[in-house]
């Protein structure tokens, strides 16, 4: 009996440590996956809840003993990792805290060290601006009480009231729910979705966990805190709806067909005066009689005895038993799917490797020029692929609406401040880039200043620019026109100029991010060359910002000449229109005045003789007459438009008739010209300049390749690189051979 008793022992041991192995190899891997961002995951209990829902006291209560900051509030701002591994030769709970940089190296700390880490922790990100972190406290734990399991404590959910002054809690609420969010996304966690309700159609965790798990089909409920809830409960009916909810009121098919329910006594375990418990075997124990109390007060409720089924839902020794099985399974079932994983990244890593090794044997003087001219070149042809129209950069990524456009680069704005709508421009709301989106600008500079028109031209206005001539005293209404003419043209359409230029530099500027990405797209792209490539950048956007400020200057020269001296032949374009003006104007001022100076004189009775005499006359009027009727307008017009300089009516529409003609005349000659020089001394010198001034400025950095490449850098770099990836396909490599002996001995047994 002794012998089989040892060798049944001896077999048990063995069994053990083949659990042990599996265990400590999916820690191991997903060690490996936090810390290098590896696409496989192994298998986790990921705990999510709200605050005070008791998250963190429920995951005590399955390791067997206290170790984290508890209480109201949020006291987890980092996800913690436990892995657990049940150890019967560990009395007392052998913790040890994981590095941050390194997952192989471990520290050995006691349970008041791991607390006060993650008070530490906690009390470090709450002075933060952003008060949490997705980073894992890794802890790993032997105990004699404790299960095989890996629980990931996440930070408590938060519902804020949707009220304005609460404006930071909402915040971080929101930064809480996208970190549990992201967490939740990997398929090989099992989320265990804590609820602190007594109504079941109340889903304030499940609202979010089922946002990305929708069935909940790799989801465990657990209602906290059972021991508050079943006084609530008046009728045995409500308990029985309450431990077996339908499953329409769950929206889904939950691992374990049913929820769990759970109860932790509150208190801490120390020595202090407010202990409740002084080791962590009392806690234990009050967890095991709060079990037994919690079916006896069910079944006292609900005037039966549990059934088996029930009970093996109630109590955190059935939540940790149905977990643990639940997670070796899934340990077992991925066995086979890792390794062919860590193949996969392992030949990943090993060709990273021989890449490294490759920019090593680069890293010499006559390589590194050639790369440089090569970069050069490709640089100017995607340069010019955008310039001329591609599709090749999505969209999406790249491109600006007219909108965003005007946002980042400037809008057309006039005098009066206002900006045209955007749908009044043709493709406003496409996302463009490159040639496309700098004829955009165009089309909408010529739309917005040939829509612009003369600024209101005030009496005060004319009569200041009338002033006083040098040999007489009479007023020169021409030379007024051309003073507030030139003028107005000047303040409308230079603020235009300076408008142009800083919206078409922006477009230019974002061509440089698109040919890097399509470098990038092609393979032709100098990773890990920031100094180069900063000087490419630097030389890029230093010879648009000059070209656009040497265009900007050519075009301002253009508007002072056409805004200094009036020339009739360009400022005055319709001709023909001011001349039909002017000669209705003269003929109706000038009857005016012959009808005004002898109608006053007549009596009303008289007047049927007067007309009848103006008939006379007029049809009896010889060429005398005629000529001396042209001398008395001309006398009128000078009258009111040279000797008296009290500004009638007649005087202040010539003054404005002019004036519109010589602003019409200054727009069409400021708006070509601008058009064509912005095309010809900004967009064309990208295209035939631009290749010039960039193998000059590189070409003054050939004589030191160090400097232009910043080689101590970037072997300092790949050095360290090489490092990471050398330390990296190690542990692959010990991650693979561990998990084939797993999968051969599991295939053995089976």
């Amino acid at each position: 009996m002794e012998e089989k008793a040892a060798v049944a022992g001896v077999k048990e041991r063995e069994k053990m440590e083949e659990q042990w192995r599996l265990y400590e190899a999916f820690n191991e891997l997903h060690g490996l996956a936090q810390e290098f961002s590896t696409p496989f995951e192994a298998p986790a209990i990921l705990v999510v809840g709200h605050q005070t829902d008791g998250k963190s006291a429920l995951v005590e209560a399955l390791m067997g003993f206290q170790f984290n900051h508890v209480g109201g509030g949020t006291k987890t701002r980092r996800p913690i990792t436990l892995h657990m591994k049940y150890n019967p030769d560990c009395e007392s709970p052998l913790c040890f805290l994981v590095n941050h940089s390194d997952s192989t190296v471990v520290d050995q700390k006691s349970l008041e060290a791991i607390q006060a880490f993650i008070e530490a922790e906690n009390m470090r990100l709450e002075s933060e601006p952003c008060q949490f972190s997705s980073k894992e406290i890794i802890i790993k734990v032997e105990y004699k009480y404790c299960p095989n399991l890996t629980i990931i404590d996440t930070p408590g959910l938060i519902a804020p009231a949707p009220a304005r002054k609460i404006h930071s809690l909402q915040a971080q609420a929101a930064a809480v729910e996208s970190l549990v969010r992201a967490k939740m996304q990997h398929k090989e966690y099992i989320i265990l979705c804590l609820e602190d309700c007594s109504d079941w159609s109340i889903a304030t965790t499940r609202r979010v966990v089922m946002q990305v798990d929708s069935e909940l089909s790799r989801t465990v409920i657990v209602s906290t805190k059972l021991d508050t809830k079943i006084p609530q409960f008046a009728r045995a009916s409500d308990v029985e709806v309450f431990l077996s909810p339908p499953a329409c009121t769950l929206d889904g098919f939950i691992l374990g067909d049913s929820p769990f329910f759970t109860s932790v006594p509150s208190g801490r375990v120390g020595s202090s005066p407010d202990s409740v418990y002084r080791s962590n075997d009392e806690f234990k124990k009050a967890i095991s009689l709060r079990e037994v109390e919690d079916i006896s007060c069910l079944e006292e409720k609900l005037g039966r005895t549990l059934s088996k089924q029930e009970r093996s839902r109630i109590g955190i020794s059935s939540l940790r038993l149905f977990l643990e099985e639940l997670l070796q399974k899934r340990y077992i079932n991925s066995v086979p799917l890792i390794i062919p994983l860590l193949e996969k990244e392992h030949r990943n890593a090993t060709r990273h490797l021989n890449e490294i090794d490759e920019e090593f044997s680069m890293l010499n003087e006559l390589n590194l020029k050639e790369k440089g001219r090569r970069f050069h070149d490709q640089f100017l042809t995607k340069l010019s692929l955008l310039l001329k129209g591609s599709i090749v950069a999505p969209p999406d990524k790249f491109g600006e609406t007219l909108q965003d456009e005007r946002v980042n680069g400037g809008a057309f704005t006039g005098p009066d401040g206002l900006q045209f709508p955007p749908k009044l421009i043709p493709n406003a709301g496409m996302r463009l880039y490159g040639g496309a989106q700098y004829h955009r600008a165009m089309a909408e500079f010529r739309f917005v200043v040939g829509g612009t028109k003369c600024p209101q031209i005030t009496r005060e206005e004319i009569v200041n620019a009338c002033g006083v001539e040098d040999i007489h005293d009479g007023t020169n209404y021409s030379r007024t026109a051309c003073v507030i003419a030139v003028s107005k043209a000047r303040d409308t359409f230079e603020p235009f100029l300076h408008q142009l230029g800083h919206r078409l530099l922006h477009i230019l500027k974002r061509l440089l991010p698109i040919c890097i990405y399509l470098l990038q797209k092609d393979g032709e792209y100098l990773s890990r060359n920031d100094v180069f490539l900063g000087r490419v950048d630097s030389a890029f956007n230093n010879f648009a910002e000059s070209t656009e400020r040497s265009c900007r200057e050519k075009c301002m020269e253009d508007l002072v000449s056409t805004t200094r001296y009036v020339s009739w032949s360009l400022h005055n374009k319709n001709r023909a229109g001011l001349r039909h003006f002017l000669d209705s104007f003269g003929a109706s001022a000038t009857d005016a005045s012959v009808l005004g100076d002898s109608t006053p004189k007549e009596k009303p009775e008289n007047s049927p003789k007067m007309a009848a005499k103006s008939s006379h006359l007029a049809s009896g009027m010889d060429f005398n007459g005629s000529a001396q009727l042209t001398e008395t307008r001309l006398a009128d017009l000078l009258d009111n438009t040279l000797w008296n300089r009290r500004l009638a009516p007649s005087s202040e529409r010539i003054v404005y008739a002019l004036v519109q003609q010589i602003f019409h005349g200054i727009k069409e000659y400021f708006l070509a010209s601008a058009e064509l020089k912005f095309n010809c001394f900004l967009l064309m010198p990208i295209v035939d300049k631009l290749p010039e001034r960039l193998r000059e400025d590189l070409s003054k950095f050939e004589d030191n390749v160090d400097s232009m490449f910043d080689v101590a850098s970037l072997r300092s770099s790949l050095d360290q690189r090489k490092q990471d990836m050398e330390i990296e396909l190690k542990r692959i490599q010990k991650l693979k051979d561990k998990f084939k002996q797993l999968h051969t001995q599991l295939y053995r047994e089976t």
